[in-house]
């Protein structure tokens, strides 16, 4: 899969760890979590790898297991990603979602103040940089229908079902 937002320069680590959708590739800066990516990839990562980069990976990842056993419903991970402001603003809108709900983009684009930019919210949502995290698998069609997902319909339909289950 591509990498879905431009990645900051200061990479230094990323791991790949196993949870109930599949693998799951968690990349991160000295400043927080960057990327995570679908499916195990391979990357380069610095040398010598900070202290804090390394407590941002196991934070991540200990973060996750919670969520996936149904024990955590919001993360607390400090995040290190860029967009564009109109990007940001959707990725951060997110937070807004509850566990276990979902609203539509047309609902998530009146959250961001643009009513009438739901496609544009469609496709921010699908640059999120840190899916899961940043709740995108909440957001579906007006007609109740899925929309589309970056790791795909299937995995978006496990996360909403595991929410409803716990």
């Amino acid at each position: 899969m591509k990498a879905r937002a431009k990645l900051n320069s200061d990479l230094t680590a990323s791991r790949v760890i196993t949870t109930p959708i599949g693998k799951l590739t968690l990349v991160v800066s000295s400043k927080g979590l960057q990327q995570v990516i679908f499916g195990a990839k391979k990357l380069q990562s610095a040398k010598r790898v900070s202290s804090k980069a390394n407590g941002f990976l196991t934070q991540t990842e200990r973060q996750l297991s919670e969520y996936f056993a149904g024990k955590r419903k919001k993360f607390s991970i400090d995040l290190d990603i860029s967009g564009t402001a109109f990007q940001e603003s959707v990725w951060f809108a997110l937070n807004k979602i509850s566990y276990g709900k979902t609203i539509s983009y047309a609902q998530q684009a009146k959250l961001v103040r643009k009513p009438k930019a739901f496609r544009a919210v469609g496709s921010a949502n699908g640059k999120n940089p840190v899916a899961i995290v940043l709740p995108c698998h909440r957001v579906i069609a007006s007609d109740g229908t899925l929309g589309g997902y970056g790791g795909g319909l299937g995995i978006k339909r496990k996360l909403l079902a595991l929410e409803k289950k716990f």
